[in-house]
C-alpha cells in the first residue's frame, strides 16, 4: 500500500501538489488564528495582565517623538511662548476653582435646610406628612385601583402587626453598606456604634480662608464615645506649582486631620488586646503576655498618617492617604447630596450596569461558539439535544 501512494503522490501533477500544500498551510493557520484567539481572550480576562498592559501603555502614552528636537532655534522659541501662554492659562484656572469652590459654599447654604430636614426625618425629630410621602413608584404606575387598595390594606395590616419604629433606623449604616468603598472599611464591631449615626454634614472653610472643608459626623448619645460630633478635615490646595505648572489639574488635597475619639473603658474598636506566651531561656518557665496592638475598624479614619513638613511619606502611609483623600472626596461629592439614593440602591445601578456587560460578553461567546458547531461538518446536533425535562407537579 505504501508503494501505490508513493506511485500515486509521483503521478500527481505538481500543481495539484501545490494545491494540497496550500490548503494545509491554511488550515494550519486558522487552528494558530484561532489558538491565538483564545489566548488573547485569556489574556484580557486576566486583572493583572490587564493592569501591566495599562502601565506599559501609560509609559508610551505622552511620549516625544524627537520632533521636537529637529525643529529650528527660531521654532523652538516660539513654542517657549506658547508655553509661556499655558502657564497664564494655569493660573486663570486655577482662580476658576477658587470660585468654583465659593459657588460651592453659597449653594451649600441653600442645601443645608434640606438636609437638616432629611436629618429630622431619619432620627424621628420630624414626621412628614401624607402629602410629603407621597411617591410614585415605577412598578405602581400599571397597578389597576383595586390592586393598589388591596396592597394598601396588606401593608397596614404587616404595620399593625409591627412595633412601630422610629424615623429611619440604621440610615447611614445601611447606605455605608451599600457602598463598597465604604463597606470595605467596615468591620463587625463597628456596625453597632455606626447605628447611632445620625448625620454626616459638610462644611466649607470660611471666605478668605485657605481651602479646605470638614466632614462632621454626628451621633446619638451612645455607650462606645462620649463625643457627639467626629471630625474629619481635608486641606486643599487650588494653584499651579511653581515647579512644574503643566501638572496642575484643578484642587488637590494636601492633607487632612481627625479628631481625638473620647472612647468609653473597653470599648475601643480601634485597639484589640492579645495574649502571648514567652518561655523563659534558661528556666524554662512560661509567662503569659498582655499586648494592645491596633485593630482594623472604620473609626481609624479620625486617625490619619500624619504628613512630615518635608511632605515625604512611606509607601504604605502614602496608599493609606490616597485611599483616604479619595474616600473623604466621595462622601462629600455623593454620599451627602444623594445620601436616600445610596440608602435605597438606586444610585448603584452603574455597578450593576457594568456586571450586565459582562454578561452580554459571555453570552456573546457562546453565540460563538455555537457558530463553530454548526459550521463544523462533522457536528451533530443530535448528539447534543438536552434531554427533556421532567415535568414534576409542584
Amino acid at each position: 500500500m505504501a508503494d501505490i501512494d508513493n506511485k500515486d503522490q509521483a503521478e500527481m501533477d505538481p500543481a495539484d501538489m501545490e494545491d494540497v500544500e496550500e490548503v494545509e498551510e491554511d488550515e494550519t493557520g486558522e487552528d494558530e488564528n484561532s489558538k491565538a484567539r483564545q489566548l488573547t481572550v485569556q489574556m484580557m480576562q486576566n486583572p493583572q495582565i490587564l493592569a501591566a498592559l495599562q502601565e506599559r501603555l501609560d509609559g508610551l502614552n505622552g511620549s516625544p517623538s524627537g520632533y521636537m528636537e529637529s525643529l529650528p532655534k527660531v521654532v523652538k522659541r516660539r513654542v517657549n511662548a506658547l508655553k509661556n501662554l499655558q502657564v497664564k492659562c494655569t493660573h486663570i484656572e486655577a482662580k476658576f476653582y477658587e470660585e468654583v469652590h465659593e459657588l460651592e459654599r453659597k449653594y451649600a447654604a441653600l442645601y443645608q435646610p434640606l438636609f437638616d430636614k432629611r436629618s429630622d426625618i431619619v432620627k424621628a425629630a420630624y414626621e412628614p406628612t401624607d402629602e410629603e410621602c407621597e411617591w410614585k413608584a415605577d412598578e405602581e404606575e400599571e397597578l389597576t385601583d383595586e390592586m393598589k387598595e388591596k396592597a394598601k390594606l396588606e401593608e397596614e395590616k404587616k404595620d399593625e402587626e409591627k412595633e412601630d419604629p422610629k424615623g429611619i433606623p440604621e440610615f447611614w449604616l445601611t447606605v455605608f453598606k451599600n457602598v463598597d468603598l465604604l463597606s470595605d472599611m467596615l468591620q463587625e464591631h463597628d456596625e453597632p456604634i455606626l447605628k447611632h449615626l445620625q448625620d454626616i454634614k459638610v462644611k466649607f472653610s470660611d471666605p478668605g480662608q485657605p481651602m479646605s472643608f470638614t466632614l462632621e459626623f454626628h451621633f446619638e448619645p451612645n455607650d462606645f464615645f462620649t463625643n457627639t460630633v467626629l471630625t474629619k478635615t481635608y486641606k486643599m490646595r487650588s494653584e499651579p506649582d511653581e515647579s512644574d505648572p503643566f501638572s496642575f489639574d484643578g484642587p488637590e488635597i494636601m492633607c487632612c486631620t481627625g479628631c481625638t475619639i473620647d472612647w468609653t473603658k473597653g470599648k475601643n474598636v480601634t485597639l484589640k488586646t492579645i495574649k502571648k506566651k514567652q518561655k523563659h531561656k534558661g528556666r524554662g518557665t512560661v509567662r503569659t503576655v498582655t499586648k494592645t496592638v491596633p485593630n482594623d475598624s472604620f473609626f481609624n479614619f479620625f486617625t490619619p498618617p500624619e504628613v512630615p513638613e518635608n511632605g515625604e511619606l512611606d509607601e504604605d502611609s502614602e496608599a493609606v492617604l490616597a485611599a483616604d483623600f479619595e474616600i473623604g472626596h466621595f462622601i462629600r461629592e455623593r454620599i451627602v447630596p444623594r445620601a436616600v439614593l445610596y440608602f435605597t440602591g438606586e444610585a448603584i445601578e452603574d455597578d450593576d450596569d457594568d456586571y450586565d456587560e459582562e454578561g452580554e460578553e459571555a453570552d456573546d461567546e457562546e453565540g460563538e461558539e455555537e457558530a463553530d458547531e454548526e459550521n463544523d461538518p462533522d457536528y451533530d446536533p443530535k448528539k447534543d439535544a438536552a434531554p427533556p425535562a421532567e415535568c414534576k407537579q409542584q
